[in-house]
């Protein structure tokens, strides 16, 4: 909007001069709160895999102590392995189901008495994959379906087939997908089987754009001659139509297995370890050829087979979590060591949400793993099932079907503990799968119908997800108008897909994006992480919690800036060097806006009428009442340029209002508290060509001014206007006058 030549004349004056312009106002509806938290329980942040050299800094005096002062109260334990396709031994101590100590392989379980002190924990690669990369991390390793070796195997992952479901092996189809880069023509395609292998199974094509990306703009058609009734296993090579068809994508579905045991039992075991039943369910293949058979019956392959992401990608419903020692990779990356993360003191004594492997691990391993926690006396307030079932592409009903399994084991083990998950990636929109037998294509849809279908629903205690709504590399000033309605919205999808109202949602992890860039050090990561906080408890969301927690360097992002994902700058040594934006609003809603501790708040509704002329809502606000009995109302002023000055309002009933009475504490936290100066760039023209230039960091990027948050105090009456500096964050906390009609 438009403002009045006074307006900037008193830009930078006082209160009072704010009565010289047209005031703009903020009303909290205080008929009926909208939500209640506690923030000891609600507002917290997130720990996950870091270098371990930042796990020997971060979790030491004085990083650690500048990093509670955030204010954020309780942790949740992030389990990244899922999203690498490994198995977590979250205790380096433990039995291998094939053999024991350095010569054992197979299915691994950590040991749940305790022994030492677990100060690092590693995930071990899958032998047995099938992906060549993933939504979870882009560079996962490679396929074993298209790395033109015939000693390695894709296997499914056993605990999807009968013998540990209870159910048919048709209701959890498992199957692999080829991508081609670009539309071949096909005819024929050889598979190259292990054991155990499809009986049944069917060869499709993609009939639209991209099945993996876009899973509802196309339909799996089965080649006219693709269809498999009674396989044999060995070396196959079937003619998929009498004519070539042109490709890009294609699947195979595979709905009954051999039960055959992969390879003869080895005379070196004794009887306990021959056949593990695990290796003798599900499919396995040893390598995927596809492409045309000429007349005379010769088979031409157009497939790309190596050990690296060069391959042809290929993509899968699930892995087999059998690994062996060799299986681990590099241990400069580690997930804090359960012991270490409890009495370091970053959980500050409360207790803590803690993941169990569940894509890629056993159920043993994560009864096992609880069974340690509650021997050591940890705190434990929810356990997450899983981390982004959807990064992997599972289908919901095999997720389901996991869950069960798991939920059973841990509750064994503890059966008041609360359970619940899937840990979705941060999306925007409802997730959606190829369609089942009835057409549905929601996969929260389908996952609480299994677990209805199965009397279950009580297992699932709580709804989890992700939030990163933006791209790192694209996110304009305008962006920031988007937040509430994004969260508002997510949350209304999964109700709508069949999430009781009364069941907790928890947002354990969330930022701007999962990707670094500089936009994170700028006064727009602050504002975003107001507008986010106060959305989601706007919504009735549970439980929030920030990410990344400790302080971290990533790798050059956007434009070859290094970037920061979190609340500080550090340097070589990750000591912290500048506390950024996000830090500063965490302190203003941690300390100021809530309460700090134990007791209950209450959320109220808040709209503001200062719009610009494309009706964007410049001024956001967020209420809440405190156990103190204070109400404490946090403002943002997503306008850039200009400061606002709106005037406050309290309604509970029909024509009777109220608003502020003195004293008022008022904490501003804005641009002119602190401004983000990028990383300086230059050109460098290449030496042996001129005409080429690289873009230089010549330094990191820095704050200056980089806070403090600024702190008044006023006496307000009714007619008070309240000054939102440009680009801040403004939180306002008193009592309330007596209502007046």
């Amino acid at each position: 909007m438009r403002r009045p030549a006074c307006f900037l004349a008193c830009a930078v004056l006082s209160f009072a001069c704010a009565t010289l312009v047209a005031s703009q106002s903020i009303e909290v509806d205080l008929s009926h709160p909208t939500n209640h938290f506690v923030p000891n329980e609600t507002l917290g942040a997130g720990v996950d895999r870091i270098a371990v050299e930042a796990i020997d800094k971060d979790l030491q005096q004085p990083t650690l102590g500048q990093t509670l002062a955030s204010g954020w109260q309780p942790v949740t334990y992030r389990q990244n392995t899922e999203l690498a396709v490994e198995a977590w031994h979250w205790n380096p101590q433990g039995t291998w189901s094939d053999g024991s100590g350095a010569g054992g392989k197979g299915y691994f379980t950590g040991s749940a008495t305790p022994t030492e002190m677990i100060r690092y924990s590693y995930g071990y690669s899958l032998p047995r994959r099938g992906f060549t990369r993933n939504d979870g991390t882009d560079n996962v390793g490679f396929s074993r379906l298209t790395d033109g070796d015939l000693n390695t195997v894709w296997k499914s992952n056993p605990y999807l087939t009968q013998r540990f479901t209870g159910e048919s092996d048709a209701l959890h189809p498992q199957w692999v997908v080829i991508d081609l880069a670009q539309v071949q023509q096909v005819d024929s395609i050889r598979i190259a089987w292990a054991e155990p292998y499809a009986r049944r199974y069917v060869v499709q094509y993609w009939t639209g754009d991209d099945p993996i990306k876009a899973v509802t703009r196309g339909t799996w058609q089965a080649f006219p001659q693709g269809t498999v009734t009674s396989g044999k296993g060995q070396t196959e090579t079937i003619r998929l139509s009498g004519n070539p068809v042109a490709v890009r994508f294609l699947r195979i579905w595979m709905t009954e297995s051999s039960n055959t045991c992969a390879g003869a039992a080895d005379s070196q075991k004794n009887d306990s370890q021959k056949n593990d039943p695990r290796d003798c369910v599900g499919y396995a293949i040893r390598e995927l050829y596809l492409g045309n058979s000429t007349d005379d019956g010769e088979f031409h392959d157009i497939l790309r087979h190596t050990p690296d992401q060069e391959q042809t990608t290929t993509y899968c419903s699930s892995v087999d979590p059998w690994h062996e020692p060799s299986d681990l990779g590099s241990t400069k990356q580690a997930q804090v060591g359960f012991d270490l993360f409890f009495t370091s003191g970053v959980t500050r004594g409360l207790p803590a949400m803690v993941p169990v492997a569940m894509l890629y691990d056993t159920p043993d391993n994560a009864a096992a793993e609880i069974a340690y926690l509650e021997k050591r006396n940890y705190p434990i307030s929810y356990v997450e099932m899983g981390e982004e079932a959807d990064g992997q592409y599972m289908l919901p009903e095999d997720y389901a079907a996991l869950y069960l399994q798991w939920a059973t084991a841990i509750h064994r083990v503890d059966p008041a503990l609360k359970l619940g998950g899937p840990s979705f990636q941060g999306v925007n929109k409802d997730i959606e799968v190829w369609p089942d037998a009835n057409g549905k294509v929601s996969w929260t849809g389908r996952f609480v119908d299994y677990l209805k279908l199965h009397g279950r629903m009580n297992d699932l205690t709580f709804f989890s997800f992700e939030h990163y709504p933006y791209d790192p590399c694209r996110t304009p000033w305008g962006m920031l108008y988007d937040e509430p309605e994004l969260m508002s919205h997510i949350m209304q999808v999964w109700h709508e897909d069949g999430i009781p109202a009364s069941m907790p949602m928890f947002i354990t992890e969330g930022n701007l994006s999962s990707g670094a860039s500089e936009t994170y050090q700028d006064i727009f990561a602050g504002l975003w992480l107001a507008d986010y906080i106060g959305s989601f408890l706007n919504a009735r969301g549970k439980g929030v919690y920030f990410f990344h927690y400790l302080p971290l360097q990533m790798e050059p992002g956007c434009n070859s800036s290094p970037g920061t994902f979190g609340m500080f700058t550090i340097d070589a040594n990750y000591r912290i060097q500048q506390p950024l934006a996000q830090f500063f609003v965490a302190q203003l809603i941690n300390l100021e806006w809530v309460q700090p501790g134990g007791s209950e708040h209450q959320v109220f509704a808040a709209k503001s009428d200062v719009q610009d002329g494309a009706e964007h809502e410049l001024v956001t606000a967020y209420v809440v009442k405190r156990p103190d009995g204070k109400f404490a109302l946090m403002a943002v002023n997503r306008d850039q340029q200009n400061a606002h000055r709106v005037r406050i309002a309290f309604a509970g009933e029909p024509d009777r209002s109220t608003s502020f009475a003195g004293p008022v504490e008022v904490s501003t936290f804005g641009s002119a508290q602190y401004q983000w100066h990028p990383a300086q760039t230059r050109f460098m023209a290449h030496a042996e060509n001129s005409g080429e230039r690289t873009i230089v960091a010549t330094s990191k990027g820095w704050a200056d001014p980089d806070g403090p948050i600024v702190h008044t105090r006023l006496s307000p009456t009714r007619d008070t206007v309240y000054e939102l500096p440009a680009a801040s964050v403004v939180v306002i906390r008193g009592n309330l006058a007596a209502a007046k009609n």
